[in-house]
């Protein structure tokens, strides 16, 4: 495929906005993807890597190689990705640690919306659709009130971190970084990120070191379980499309309960900094939350978020 500077560029900002949408608990990457109209050609771009690149680079040069593998749309949109995540995570842990509400009300908004979309990509539905949306959103929920487990900080699980959750980063409506929280790594994984900046940006090369093989290992994980799964994911929407979408929809379905903006605390743990943070919340009414509710304004980050998903639809058809 034929592309000029100006398209890459797109490409790299739909990365960053993945990235973004990554670093959140409860928002999948895969989602903006599949809304910004990029999602067949990353799961078959990724499909189509192999050690044949290896000799295709020694045969046909590195200009051919690009183009026969597609290279220039991977790099732009994982260029976006690794920008987001590395030059965002501290700004969105900021956001959700001082403004939970706002933050939570914004991607609510933005997964409704996606829920319509995904849905709508289904131009029938049946008993059988309607039974894996449901049994799909009845897991997700049951995942969203688990309790997270206790890990160790050792790099052989960063690399187990990255390949599970790589496999729900690319899925539409399930969050890679909200199987970190059920992993118990997201807390290890946005540490060493966000250290691994503070270090570059202070000079701190031992920090750096340190840092960098865990986001390294990460990163290796990652690309592991994404080239395992990508085969099982585009058999999955070549041959069981409308299945698939019934489940993705349904898993959206039931991961609203994870970023409804108002909780209550039930219980609490203590990270490995020796702070105190939520372990296990409750959904409530605005109305029964003890505080500051910032309801008209909740709702209006949520109408914002679902205008945005909208936008993008309307884009990508105009496309």
């Amino acid at each position: 495929m034929s592309r000029n500077l100006k398209n890459y560029l797109i490409i790299g900002l739909k990365g960053m906005a993945m990235g973004v949408a990554d670093v959140v608990p409860g928002v999948s990457g895969g989602t903006i993807a599949f809304i910004s109209g990029i999602y067949k050609e990353l799961v078959a771009t990724i499909d189509h890597l192999d050690i044949g690149i290896v000799k295709s680079l020694k045969n046909k040069g590195i200009r051919q190689t690009f183009i026969d593998y597609n290279l220039g749309f991977l790099i732009s949109l994982f260029s976006g990705i690794l920008f987001s995540v590395l030059l965002l995570a501290r700004i969105i842990s900021h956001l959700l640690d001082n403004y939970p509400i706002l933050v939570w009300s914004f991607f609510f908004g933005l997964v409704l919306a996606s829920i319509i979309y995904v849905g709508k990509q289904i131009q029938k539905w049946n008993v059988v659709l309607v039974f894996f949306m449901m049994a799909a959103a009845f897991l997700a929920y049951y995942l969203t009130i688990a309790t997270p487990s206790e890990v160790p900080d050792q790099l052989y699980y960063y690399f187990l971190s990255g390949a599970i959750a790589i496999i729900a980063m690319i899925l539409p409506g399930i969050s890679g970084s909200f199987i970190l929280v059920l992993l118990g790594s997201y807390g290890i994984v946005l540490s060493a990120l966000t250290d691994f900046v503070e270090a570059l940006l202070s000079g701190d090369w031992n920090l750096m070191k340190t840092n960098f093989t865990k986001v390294f290992t990460f990163i290796v994980g990652c690309l592991v379980g994404l080239k395992l799964f990508s085969k099982v994911l585009k058999w999955m929407f070549t041959h069981k499309k409308n299945i698939t979408l019934a489940i993705l929809t349904g898993f959206m379905v039931g991961s609203l309960n994870k970023i409804w903006p108002w909780k209550k605390l039930l219980s609490t743990r203590i990270n490995r900094h020796g702070e105190e943070v939520p372990l296990l919340e409750q959904s409530i009414s605005p109305f029964s939350y003890q505080g500051e509710s910032q309801l008209i304004l909740a709702i209006v980050l949520a109408l914002v978020g679902f205008s945005l998903i909208l936008l993008l639809e309307k884009l990508a058809v105009k496309k």
